[in-house]
């Protein structure tokens, strides 16, 4: 009964968002339904966004995702951004790593994610900007948005399910998707 439940959650997701969720449906089948449900803890992770700008969370979960290195994540994470109502040019624009030519929230979103992933001390001045700014719980948003975009592609992986990015499409529009992202 659980595993049809979860099946068919799965099945809603997938049509909502245009993303195969045949690896958890495998899980289900080869494990039982109880295997899914620490992912189904993680879309809760993601769920707390407080007091950041949408611009902002969704950078910072493009460039983590991309990190990540999954181009099927990382094409639902651009989904999810343009239904938050992220413009096209701006998701492009943390693509491609130019980061100079994005609004300020999505900068520092952006910079904040890059900084995250390298693990190389160079956050401290964007952090201490966006307490500034937006306070305690915006960054405690950017920084689950971050964990949950590198969850399930390093999970995919693991399990033998990662899918290398090359191309991801971006209104309407197929564009690169850099496989690492630099310091």
């Amino acid at each position: 009964m659980l595993n049809r439940i979860v099946k068919n959650r799965l099945g809603a997701f997938e049509r909502e968002w245009n993303y195969d969720t045949s690896y958890m449906r495998e899980i289900v089948d080869e494990a039982g339904a109880g295997a899914v449900m620490p992912l189904f803890s993680l879309q809760k992770l993601g769920s707390y966004r407080r007091d950041v700008p949408s611009e902002a969370y969704h950078a910072a979960g493009i460039v983590a995702s991309q990190a990540a290195g999954c181009g099927p994540c990382l094409q639902l994470g651009v989904a999810m951004a343009e239904r938050a109502g992220v413009r096209p040019s701006t998701i492009r624009a943390v693509l491609a790593g130019d980061f100079e030519a994005l609004p300020e929230d999505a900068r520092l979103g952006a910079e904040l994610a890059r900084a995250t992933v390298a693990r190389d001390g160079s956050g401290d001045g964007v952090r201490a900007e966006i307490l500034r700014r937006w306070g305690r719980r915006a960054l405690v948003s950017l920084a689950y948005g971050m964990v949950v975009a590198q969850a399930y592609p390093t999970f995919k992986y693991a399990i033998g399910h990662g899918h290398a990015c090359v191309r991801v499409r971006v209104g309407g529009e197929d564009v690169p998707a850099r496989a690492t992202v630099h310091a």
